[in-house]
């Protein structure tokens, strides 16, 4: 098609699988990140600090892509006290701006930017600052103020578009699982190191979360097609889209899902951190990685990044389990005419067994 995509945060868990999905619709993609995707699929790669106004500049010097996809974040470790780091949000404000800046101000004639895609979630109906969400949250509703770099970013990208003409679609997926390694919301690998452990013990896959709780998720990839189908879409311009599977899930019962990718039984449940547990194994998981020949990071924290610390968050191992769950209204973006879904357990396994066939997990 001969048309460009600037995909920012290209290492991180939508970044990647925008590049993959993007790629194999036949665009030119420049992938921007400080740090390569382990399968850039023929994409060329500036590694640039998106803090840093100047290096940006630099790094995007002489490209004119008609496509922008923003999925780059910066988080505190621990995630949860940066969720309402005013400086934080501050800095992620800031990364957009550099990213998107240079691309638009052109030295010569209009922008070519034709469509910014910008990624947020679904804090931004403030579910994680104690609010009762509505059941479903739609796209719709009245911005429930609270402090979040969503809406500064978003209000960033509503007065660029009115004053250099593209269109826009913001993304608020619920919990996106993918493949990326070393991000800091991404649970597929702690999964996978998880069971490692259990099975190198000589024990089942113990599920480690708490109470039974209504969830939905969102498969990487699945979000990677959504963001091209928007790059052209006219019914996708100016708009804002929840996006999930399609379907709902509890932990306890997708585990027999991860527990068959992983070639391993179903325990008894057993709550523990994982967040402490993870880092605990890091011995056992370097002697994995050399006994297996895996291509995987032999630090256990930079193959998992933060990500045991979402865990903990989405399995509860010793909280509480809110009234009702925050779902959301995907009714929307199917009527705009991206009506694709996942089945949730499946989804699990394909990835985990994705992993296995990278050479970054133990085979069965």
């Amino acid at each position: 098609m001969g048309r460009t995509v600037v995909i920012a945060g290209a290492s991180g868990v939508v970044g990647a699988a925008a590049v993959r999905q993007f790629a194999a619709a036949g665009w030119r993609v420049v992938a921007i990140s400080r740090r390569p995707p382990d399968d850039l699929a023929g994409a060329e790669h500036r590694s640039v600090d998106l803090t840093d106004a100047d290096a940006c500049r630099a790094a995007l010097d002489g490209l004119t892509p008609s496509h922008v996809v923003f999925t780059a974040l910066k988080e505190r470790p621990g995630l949860v006290s940066g969720w309402t780091d005013r400086g934080l949000m501050a800095e992620n404000l800031a990364m957009f701006e550099h990213c998107l800046d240079p691309l638009l101000d052109q030295a010569s004639g209009p922008s070519a930017v034709e469509h910014v895609s910008l990624l947020q979630g679904t804090k931004a109906y403030g579910a994680h600052m104690g609010v009762a969400t509505p059941l479903p949250c739609k796209e719709d509703a009245p911005r429930v103020e609270h402090e979040n770099f969503y809406f500064l970013q978003e209000d960033a990208l509503r007065a660029r578009a009115a004053q250099h003409g593209f269109g826009f679609t913001v993304w608020r997926p619920q919990v996106v699982f993918g493949d990326s390694l070393g991000s800091p919301m991404n649970p597929i690998p702690v999964l996978g190191v998880w069971g490692a452990l259990l099975r190198e013990r000589g024990l089942p896959l113990a599920y480690p979360g708490g109470a039974r709780h209504v969830g939905e998720a969102v498969d990487a990839d699945m979000l990677g097609r959504a963001l091209v189908w928007a790059a052209d879409a006219p019914t996708a311009r100016d708009e804002i889209f929840n996006v999930t599977n399609g379907d709902v899930y509890t932990w306890p019962d997708v585990w027999p899902a991860i527990a068959e990718a992983l070639g391993m039984e179903v325990g008894e449940p057993s709550p523990v951190r994982l967040a402490e547990a993870i880092p605990a194994g890091a011995d056992e998981w370097a002697a994995i990685v050399a006994r297996h020949g895996l291509r995987a990071p032999a630090d256990v924290l930079a193959f998992v990044g933060d990500s045991p610390v979402y865990a903990d968050i989405l399995m509860r191992p010793f909280g509480p389990v809110p009234a009702l769950p925050t779902l959301v209204s995907t009714v929307k973006l199917r009527q705009a005419g991206f009506a694709e879904s996942v089945d949730t357990a499946e989804m699990f396994g394909r990835m985990l067994r994705r992993l296995q066939e990278r050479g970054l997990l133990p085979h069965p």
